[in-house]
């Protein structure tokens, strides 16, 4: 095989891979929303009352140590540190608030890389 066919079949073959997994995380993000009594805007709502000044910089529906919450990153003006506050999708209720540092959120970021969500 020539190195056009190797390097093109590789090509192939990694988009493939990407699509797929899209498709996976989109279907599972699907399924995970039929389950969520709480809405994104109102678990948002909720959120931001607790870090006052904050705005959202990302945020997703996913299940986390058995439950199912809404997690948002929430960036406050001033500060490098993100608050993940994770409210429950069912409940309605803030059931974790953390503080990550910039290690902190490196470490996350190589973790989700290496191991993506879904």
């Amino acid at each position: 095989m020539t190195l056009r066919r190797i390097l093109f079949s590789a090509l192939v073959c990694a988009a493939a891979t990407h699509a797929s997994a899209w498709a996976h995380d989109a279907a599972t993000a699907q399924d995970l929303s039929k389950e969520a009594k709480v809405s994104k805007d109102a678990a948002q709502k909720t959120a931001l009352d607790a870090v006052p000044g904050g705005v959202v910089a990302s945020s997703e529906l996913e299940r986390e140590h058995g439950k199912l919450v809404w997690s948002f990153d929430i960036k406050r003006a001033g500060s490098k540190d993100i608050t993940e506050i994770q409210v429950g999708a069912v409940s309605g209720v803030i059931v974790s608030k953390e503080i990550e540092n910039a290690q902190a959120q490196a470490k996350e970021a190589a973790a989700d890389r290496k191991h993506p969500p879904h």
